[in-house]
């Protein structure tokens, strides 16, 4: 996708596809998004309103293709059968962004929506110190509640029952003491499906004392691109103000 902005190219990131833009300006630090997709393998290529948000604050992206895979730690034919998507993220597209543009942690942040929200929490979660900075709209986190669904073959293929995939998710990959330091997400209170499982991972943070970002309250449409859409500028402006916080963070 072309637009006034910068451009969006299909490039080949550690053997699998991968949407990558560059926008006119970029920042002269060095910074980078990695956005998640989501279950409907909606192309963030596609989308001028965040396209228009990467611009502003000269976010390069990497937006990597995984399929229906719940970018989990399992190995999958239709995927790769050597690498699984969670370390797909951390060891080869990471390994890339470091080769083209020479940034690495904490010049790169995770941005997900819904199957990718929970994607993006996740691996923050297992790798804080690789990604300090995650934002995650909708995210699905207790995604097990999918499992008996007739449209989630790609679970059933992955994991032998829903009580295993709910010991996978990212509320229970968080460590009271090994933390991303900088963690956003929302999800829309008309979003009755996912809505419950953000609120028991708010709860788990503040229990915890874990530093983090939340909003359970704005509405827009409910699950799905309208409210992703409406919350683009908190979440980019997030990503982008905490970029820049890391950059001057005294270590």
């Amino acid at each position: 996708m072309s637009t006034s902005f910068g451009t969006w190219n299909l490039e080949t990131v550690g053997g699998h596809p991968c949407d990558v833009y560059e926008p006119r300006q970029p920042s002269p630090h060095g910074f980078v998004v990695i956005y998640l997709h989501g279950v409907h393998l909606a192309r963030m290529a596609e989308n001028a309103t965040y396209t228009r948000e990467f611009e502003r604050h000269g976010l390069r992206v990497c937006a990597p293709h995984t399929g229906r895979s719940w970018w989990a730690d399992k190995n999958l034919p239709e995927f790769d059968p050597h690498v699984s998507p969670q370390r797909h993220v951390p060891d080869r597209v990471m390994a890339w962004i470091a080769e083209r543009w020479q940034s690495r942690p904490p010049q790169v942040a995770l941005l997900g929506t819904s199957m990718g929200g929970q994607g993006a929490l996740r691996l923050a979660f297992l790798h804080p110190r690789v990604f300090p900075i995650v934002a995650a709209l909708a995210p699905a986190i207790d995604h097990q509640i999918r499992y008996d669904d007739h449209d989630a073959d790609e679970l059933r293929a992955m994991y032998p029952d829903a009580e295993s995939v709910r010991q996978d998710t990212a509320t229970l990959h968080v460590h009271p003491l090994n933390w991303p330091r900088n963690t956003f997400f929302a999800c829309d209170p008309a979003d009755h499906r996912w809505l419950p499982s953000s609120e028991r991972l708010h709860m788990k943070m503040a229990a915890l004392g874990i530093m983090h970002e939340c909003d359970l309250e704005t509405s827009a449409g409910g699950h799905g691109w309208a409210y992703y859409n409406h919350m683009a500028p908190r979440a980019v402006g997030f990503v982008a103000q905490r970029l820049e916080q890391e950059r001057r963070r005294v270590v």
